[in-house]
């Protein structure tokens, strides 16, 4: 098997486990996964929203917030955990198109010999 096959099953066994970010915390009830936290969640967790935190957090918005789409919230783990999983596919597929076109735009076609 060619390494861009097993890198390609890796990702993409990657993108099925995905959905571990939402069921471990829960079973644990460990509340969010680490590192993952909105300014509220800072607030209740350490009492006060680091200064760095506030000035960022009104800057962008998540195209998918908590990576499920507005269907999936709330509906489930088994629903919430496909939104992941095509969170994860769009993630993969919008990197490697935008690494393929800055591929295509930096290399310079040079003649055939």
């Amino acid at each position: 098997m060619k390494i861009i096959a097993k890198f390609w099953i890796g990702i993409a066994v990657l993108a099925i486990l995905s959905p571990l970010g939402l069921i471990v915390p829960g079973f644990f009830k460990a509340g969010s996964a680490w590192g993952e936290w909105k300014a509220g969640e800072m607030q209740s967790l350490v009492g006060y929203i680091p200064q760095g935190l506030h000035k960022l957090s009104t800057l962008w918005n998540a195209p998918m917030p908590d990576y499920v789409g507005k269907g999936c919230m709330g509906k489930g783990v088994a629903r919430m955990s496909i939104g992941y999983m095509l969170s994860a596919i769009v993630g993969v597929a919008v990197v490697v198109l935008m690494v393929m076109g800055l591929g295509r735009l930096l290399v310079k076609k040079r003649p055939l010999p």
